[in-house]
């Protein structure tokens, strides 16, 4: 399962290849309220057909429309801003007035899409910078942390995966949990050292590593854009890198199990050196509390805990699963 931007991107490269004039679509900027988010792209063909998306539909179908009117006749990238009348914000369904501006670049064999498909395939991070006078474009290697940056002479886009999760066990719930993962852009690794559960592993661009939990969490170096969640259930597996995730700046250290298992879970980490602040980190019963019963109930149950904890949302006690649990006890 691909992100929707990066979906985008190989429909883009795969167009190009084919010798159909495509363009590319890109928000740059919002005012007010806004469905998509700033870096959010859209693929639009000479024919009409459109994969991704800028808005909540309307004004994908104002771009269909000129381009089936007008056919695409941009050589150059354009700037083009949707939303500033009253009436325009209400044609184009822009809730409270908001304004979106978005990027429109023509695409071709120049555009670097197959080189910077290429570098997204080995993992890498990269920047985009697109000349807005020349639709000359060049890639470089970006920062983490680094943002989409607009100015009057370029766009620079960021592209790879900023976010990593390490996924310990490869069971059931993991495949579910590294499937949904790859789809929201993480860089997803699973470490188990039991064969009888690595065998038959397939889940496409996730890595699966043969090692002790603990040695992986510390050679992967965690960083505050990463995240480990422990699904074996085997205190010899997750406790070791549960310990060293702790004591990291992932933003996200969580695991699986029953409200008696994690209470007696924490009771082994006090044992090890870590603090009372370091052991408030850990997220246990691990997930929000949706009735979920499937392995992809909670794999969903999962990544919307670790969601909101990266979107830095304060959750209510009532989804809490401890909490939720207790009440109906």
């Amino acid at each position: 399962m691909d992100s929707i931007d990066l979906e985008v991107l190989k429909t883009c490269d795969a167009w190009i290849k084919a010798g159909q004039p495509c363009e590319l679509v890109t928000v740059i900027k919002t005012w007010g309220s806004s469905p998509r988010p700033e870096g959010a792209t859209l693929a639009i063909a000479g024919n009409g057909q459109v994969v991704g998306s800028v808005s909540g539909g309307c004004i994908e179908d104002d771009l269909i429309e000129r381009v089936q009117r007008e056919g695409m006749q941009r050589h150059l990238p354009e700037i083009v801003t949707y939303g500033i009348t009253a009436d325009e914000a209400h044609r184009f369904g822009l809730p409270c007035g908001g304004t979106i501006e978005l990027a429109i670049e023509p695409l071709s064999a120049r555009s670097q899409l197959d080189a910077l498909l290429q570098g997204l395939q080995r993992h890498e991070l990269l920047a985009r910078r697109l000349d807005l006078h020349t639709g000359e474009v060049t890639l470089a290697s970006a920062d983490p942390g680094q943002q989409l940056q607009f100015t009057e002479d370029a766009l620079t886009t960021v592209h790879g995966p900023r976010w990593r999760l390490l996924i310990i066990g490869a069971g059931q719930l993991s495949r579910f949990l590294a499937s949904i993962a790859v789809g929201m852009d993480y860089q997803v690794t699973v470490c188990d050292p039991r064969e009888e559960y690595r065998s038959g592993w397939q889940v496409e661009g996730v890595q699966l590593i043969h090692a002790m939990p603990d040695d992986l969490v510390l050679e992967m170096q965690l960083d505050s854009r990463s995240a480990v969640v422990a699904l074996t259930h085997d205190p010899k597996l997750d406790d070791l890198a549960l310990m060293e995730a702790l004591k990291s700046d992932a933003f996200y250290v969580g695991a699986i199990g029953s409200r008696i298992n994690n209470a007696k879970r924490r009771e082994r980490l006090k044992e090890f050196d870590l603090n009372d602040e370091q052991l408030a980190k850990l997220h246990g019963p691990i997930g929000l509390y949706i009735g979920s019963k499937t392995p992809a109930e909670i794999a969903i149950s999962i990544l919307a805990e670790l969601t909101a904890v990266k979107n830095r949302i304060l959750l209510p006690a009532e989804v809490n699963v401890a909490h939720a649990k207790s009440t109906l006890a």
